[in-house]
């Protein structure tokens, strides 16, 4: 049992690294875009179809309004992102995808229905998928308290 452990967890480390480099490669591919990672992660927060405030952004990320503006601000210039004044209140500013960042988020959010698809490749029943969702909710678990 020790043995198989070690070699899970020998798995899931280089799944993890594995998925974050490929998501990226994924996306540039089928888009052709100079994005990093974590700006894609920041596109795909901000949505496709609703404008946001930068602080619910920063909320979603878990990271501060000021990383956030540099972030909006390099993606605005690459024209992925648009700034938009609020109608009811000009001192709100919310942000939302360009025609450019929707391609993005769509190949980003293809890239996910790919990597779930091949995660549950062979795993019929709804018992084997329940299986499935107990071990990544531990993990979520697991994580969330190292966070905190």
């Amino acid at each position: 049992m020790e043995k198989e452990k070690y070699m899970i967890g020998q798995e899931l480390i280089e799944i993890f690294e594995k998925v974050l480099k490929t998501e990226n490669i994924s996306v540039a591919r089928k888009t052709g875009c100079d994005l990093s990672m974590t700006e894609i992660h920041t596109v795909a927060a901000i949505g496709k179809n609703t404008l946001y405030r930068m602080s619910d952004i920063a909320g979603i990320l878990h990271i501060t309004v000021g990383t956030l503006t540099v972030m909006v601000n390099n993606l605005v210039k690459k024209g992925y992102v648009e700034r938009y004044k609020s109608e009811q209140d000009r001192r709100v500013v919310k942000i939302g995808l360009t025609r450019k960042g929707r391609i993005i988020y769509d190949a980003h959010a293809a890239f996910h229905e790919d990597l779930v698809n091949a995660l549950l490749k062979g795993i019929e029943s709804k018992e084997e998928q329940q299986t499935v969702r107990c071990a990544l909710s531990n993990l979520w678990d697991f994580i969330d308290k190292q966070n905190n």
